[in-house]
């Protein structure tokens, strides 16, 4: 899975709005400055920020966005998923499918499998993980993860 610009920038966004505290809010303008994005970006990811219900906006002169609930109860599966989606979902085939209007692969695909259990995977971990768990140094984010091993079908080979 690739992490794109979108996603993070979002990502780091929220982050931004979480520092300044509950019931705080930061203008278009001010999460700009503080992350060298530009404000046209901004504006756009916090539109999809704000649709998927995970900020509020603000009009007038104290106006911005604040978070819609507490940094504790954001998941980063949840931001990910607002901005740009999943890796593997069931229209996978359909958007993949070649020069051909459905995949030749249909009734029968062992990349298929493969890639739901990667994406269960992906959701376990990012669904575990808040902005307030990354509202932390790097150095204690890093010593918070565990890593899993994910078991694939894979057959191995006899030299």
């Amino acid at each position: 899975m690739k992490l794109s610009s979108q996603e993070e920038y979002g990502l780091r966004c929220l982050l931004q709005i979480a520092r300044v505290g509950d019931g705080a809010s930061l203008t278009i303008a001010e999460v700009s400055d503080r992350e060298g994005i530009s404000a046209p970006n901004v504006a756009k990811i916090m539109r999809l920020l704000r649709r998927a219900e995970l900020v509020r906006s603000t009009r007038g002169k104290a106006g911005g966005y604040s978070l819609a609930r507490p940094a504790s109860e954001v998941r980063v599966l949840d931001v990910v998923n607002a901005l740009g989606g999943k890796l593997f979902d069931a229209s996978f085939c359909d958007r993949h499918a070649g020069l051909e209007s459905s995949c030749l692969n249909t009734s029968d695909c062992s990349i298929r499998p493969v890639l739901r259990h990667l994406q269960a995977a992906v959701d376990a971990a990012l669904g575990e993980l808040t902005l307030q768990s990354l509202l932390a140094s790097e150095h204690d984010v890093a010593g918070s993860i565990h890593p899993r091993a994910v078991p694939l079908p894979v057959t191995r080979r006899l030299s």
